[in-house]
């Protein structure tokens, strides 16, 4: 629950994020070949590919990745959207190494990771970012059309492919069933008495993407827009001096020891800790219709990445069927579900699972963001005081 969600996930709220310490790398997949870097033989003209037909066909993109033999992810906790099994999938499939840097990062992080080490072998081959980084980066990325690149709206993409929308969600209420008698299921709800002490949400709004999230769902609910934050700040305001809203940042084991009985999050992130905490007690999950509110995260190839054939095939197989259907299995919403449910190649099951949604939420623009960042962070700290 505290990975994944700074401002840097979903927009750039944070600008001066300091920059990261990317020195230890973990190994969290391994296949054959050591591999080099992005300036070996392997790589050939796959740096500027467009798409796999551009470099040559499938095969050859293949055949690439795996002489190359590593790719160099950053910024993917194994347990945020079904990561750790995406990774591993992706390395036994393909006998490539997968190299994961700093799992708890940002998408500033990520930005910093590309702009600091340049063409480094170390450098991120590709990049997970909140919409705002990605829409505000393209300048760092090398355009890149997927096999599947028609599925994919023409909202939830870059014209030219610089970035993709990959997964994304709605903001829910999780709530420790055997701690609060009646868990709230609207934002309405988190004003009441009874809630005094428990509300949480996941990360500080002018830093983290979920807590930023969560302030606009409760501008939603509460006769805000996408063009007027300002009701959402009060709001929280209101919780705070009520002694509803916790100055805590939860995490599984805040969760997990009753220190944060009821979390604001993204739907996939709840519904994971409830799977986590099952055997122990009941976390519920709703998705408030009154204030509903979801974002999509983006993919991007960075344009100076040492395995630029492994960062090309890694995109292959996200936005695949088997990709997608991963990130579902993680309780997230991939971007080809609608023409995969047409299709019959998403998984009942996975669909089933997911928390039901009332109603059809809107996707603010980048420049409703620009205006919305601005107005949390001027008054997030004054107004929750």
């Amino acid at each position: 629950m505290d990975v994944r969600k700074r401002w840097s996930r979903a927009g750039a709220l944070a600008a001066g994020v300091a920059a990261v310490a990317l020195a230890a790398t973990a190994c969290v997949s391994s296949g054959g070949g050591s591999g080099s870097g992005g300036g070996s033989s392997a790589s050939g003209g796959w740096a500027t590919a467009t798409s796999a037909q551009a470099g040559g066909g499938m095969d050859a993109l293949l055949q690439a990745a795996k002489q190359e033999g590593r790719l160099n992810v950053i910024a993917l906790p194994p347990d945020w959207a079904n990561y750790g099994a995406i990774i591993k999938a992706f390395g036994d499939k393909y006998g490539i190494t997968v190299n994961s840097a700093n799992p708890e990062g940002s998408s500033q992080d990520e930005i910093n990771a590309v702009t600091q080490l340049g063409s480094q072998d170390r450098a991120p081959d590709v990049l997970d970012l909140g919409q705002a980084f990605a829409t505000g980066n393209t300048q760092l990325f090398a355009p890149y059309q997927v096999a599947t690149w028609n599925d994919v709206p023409a909202a939830n993409k870059d014209a030219n492919g610089a970035w993709v929308n990959d997964y994304g969600g709605y903001i829910s209420i999780g709530c420790n069933a055997k701690l609060v008698a009646n868990c709230p299921t609207t934002i309405a709800d988190l004003a009441k008495p009874e809630y005094k002490g428990q509300v949480a949400i996941n990360g500080d709004p002018t830093q983290a993407a979920a807590g930023f999230a969560s302030v606009w769902a409760g501008a939603l609910a509460n006769g805000g827009s996408l063009d007027d934050i300002n009701p959402g700040v009060n709001y929280f305001g209101q919780l705070a001096k009520s002694g509803n809203l916790l100055k805590v940042d939860p995490n599984a084991a805040t969760i997990e020891s009753g220190q944060t009985p009821i979390v604001l999050d993204w739907d996939y992130t709840n519904v994971a800790q409830a799977e986590k905490v099952k055997a122990s007690f009941e976390w519920k999950v709703n998705v408030p219709a009154d204030g509903l509110f979801a974002e999509y995260y983006s993919q991007a190839v960075n344009k100076n990445a040492p395995h630029p054939a492994a960062a090309r095939l890694w995109q292959e197989f996200l936005y695949s069927d088997e990709g997608q259907n991963l990130w579902l299995a993680g309780k997230a919403r991939p971007v080809r579900l609608t023409q995969m449910q047409q299709a019959g190649t998403a998984t009942p099951e996975l669909v089933a699972a997911l928390p039901p949604v009332q109603g059809t939420a809107q996707y603010p623009t980048q420049a409703q963001t620009d205006k919305a960042k601005q107005v949390v962070a001027q008054q997030w700290a004054s107004a929750t005081a």
